[in-house]
C-alpha cells in the first residue's frame, strides 16, 4: 500500500491489532505496525505517542462526549444528557461495522495487562470529561460525578454486550438501556 494513501491512522490501528493478535502486544514493534500498515515509523509517531496508545482513539471519544452531553436538550437531566452523548457515540463510532474490530480489540485488551491499565485510564479521562460537560450544563459537582460514574458504568457494559459478535443491537439503544439498568440497580444500593 502506498504511503499516500489515505486513512493512515486506521491504518496503523488495524495493522497493531492484527500484529497484537498475532504475536502479542510486548512482542510487537512501532516499526512492525508501521511497515504492516505501509507506513513509516516517523509517519506512526505523527498519530500516535507510542504503540500503547494505538488501540485508543485520542481524544475522539471525549469529543463525542462532551459534544453530546452539550447537544442534550436543555430540560435535559444530568444522567439523561449523558444518555444523549452515548447515543451520539452510538452514531459516529460505534456502527455496526465496527463490531468484529471492537470484539478482536477487547481479546487484546484482555491479554494485556498494560493494555487493561491504559483502558482503565482511558475509562477515568472520559468520566472526567463528562463532569465537565455536566458542570458547563449547570449541574452541581457531586451530581455531575453521580451522572458522570453512572454513565461510565452503563458504556462499559454496553460496550462489552455490543461488541458481542451475537449481538445485533445498535449500541445507541444498548447504552441507553444499560444505563437505565445501572439507574435502577443504583437505587438498590
Amino acid at each position: 500500500m502506498a504511503r499516500w494513501q489515505p486513512n493512515a491512522s486506521q491504518r496503523l490501528v488495524v495493522a497493531a491489532l492484527e500484529l497484537f493478535e498475532e504475536q502479542g502486544y510486548e512482542n510487537t514493534t512501532v516499526i512492525e505496525i508501521a511497515e504492516r500498515a505501509g507506513l513509516t515509523k516517523s509517519t506512526f509517531f505523527r498519530h500516535f505517542p507510542d504503540k500503547r496508545e494505538v488501540l485508543f482513539g485520542g481524544g475522539t471519544m471525549a469529543g463525542l462526549l462532551v459534544d453530546g452531553i452539550a447537544a442534550a436538550p436543555a430540560e435535559a437531566g444530568p444522567v439523561d444528557a449523558v444518555a444523549h452523548a452515548l447515543a451520539v457515540i452510538g452514531r459516529e463510532a460505534f456502527t455496526p461495522d465496527r463490531r468484529e474490530f471492537s470484539a478482536r480489540r477487547r481479546a487484546v485488551l484482555a491479554a494485556h495487562p498494560e493494555l487493561r491499565e491504559r483502558e482503565a485510564l482511558k475509562g477515568l479521562g472520559l468520566t472526567a470529561a463528562m463532569v465537565e460537560a455536566l458542570a458547563r450544563r449547570g449541574v452541581l459537582a457531586l451530581t455531575a460525578r453521580v451522572a458522570a460514574e453512572l454513565g461510565a458504568l452503563a458504556w462499559k457494559l454496553a460496550y462489552e454486550r455490543w461488541s458481542d459478535p451475537t449481538n445485533s443491537d445498535n449500541f445507541g439503544d444498548l447504552a441507553r438501556r444499560t444505563l437505565t439498568e445501572v439507574r435502577a440497580a443504583s437505587a438498590l444500593c
